[in-house]
């Protein structure tokens, strides 16, 4: 019997062939205003548009993002605190077939890990890292973190950052453009809809030099979080502009 394949599929074929899957199985919990929601609706249609849902695996660190496990229809392995790059190394080295991000906070990979992005792009380890930049350690409650701006009010510097009582903020994605290892560094933010589809940009791009084996890569991306900063929910978009955009310039800093 031959199958006339000029004719659609039919029944559970047809579903099977036009199926894209919807990658959030949920709502996330997070606070009014929050950012993160935004950049990983973002991630995710990346992961579609290349057509590399099924395989990819995310390695996420702890912060208030690692509620999206159980709403991420992707693979996703968490791991201590700080510590994603250097599980994404595993990986990609055993699976170097799979695309592997990880997705970190500021307080995650600035505070608690930050030689382990700063090794693996020096070893240019073919993972793409996705930093969630909002200026405090939201999950626990808002405190400073090393990419609090000067001036910044958090749970611990209530009267805001101050150079002689708790240095200087960190420019994650500076520091890792300056090695040699990284093929793809960029810094966006979700506080304008331009900023948005910048930032999605930013994120495809990253993923296709992963794909095409050029070597590391880090989308750092600013989000708001109204909540640590003391600002109403709606006031957050032009606090991020207002405050850490003039800290932390957005832009391309390496590409291939």
């Amino acid at each position: 019997m031959s199958i006339d394949t000029s004719r659609p599929p039919e029944g559970p074929a047809k579903l099977a062939a036009d199926f894209k899957p919807n990658l959030l199985l949920g709502e996330h919990s997070l606070c009014p205003g929050c950012g993160e929601p935004v950049a990983l609706r973002l991630l995710l249609e990346v992961l579609q548009e290349l057509e590399i849902v099924r395989r990819t695996i995310g390695v996420v660190g702890h912060g208030c993002y690692g509620s999206f496990v159980r709403i991420m229809d992707v693979d996703v392995l968490q791991c201590l605190h700080g510590r994603a790059p250097s599980c994404a190394t595993g990986i990609k080295r055993v699976r170097p077939d799979v695309a592997v991000f990880t997705m970190q906070g500021d307080g995650d990979m600035a505070n608690e890990g930050l030689q382990e992005v700063l090794h693996a792009a020096a070893r240019g380890e073919k993972i793409t890292c996705v930093l969630l930049n909002n200026g405090v350690f939201g999950d626990t409650g808002g405190q400073l973190t090393a990419t609090t701006v000067l001036g910044q009010r958090t749970k611990t510097s209530l009267s805001g950052r101050a150079a002689e009582e708790h240095g200087y903020p960190i420019p994650v994605a500076d520091l890792v453009a300056g090695l040699r290892g990284a093929a793809y560094v960029a810094r966006g933010g979700v506080g304008t809809a331009g900023g948005v589809a910048q930032t999605k940009r930013m994120l495809r791009r990253a993923f296709e030099a992963q794909l095409s084996g050029a070597g590391f890569g880090l989308v750092e991306i600013l989000t708001m979080c109204p909540t640590g900063w003391f600002v109403p929910a709606g006031e957050g978009p032009d606090y991020l502009g207002e405050s850490m955009e003039k800290v932390y310039p957005l832009g391309e800093l390496i590409s291939p």
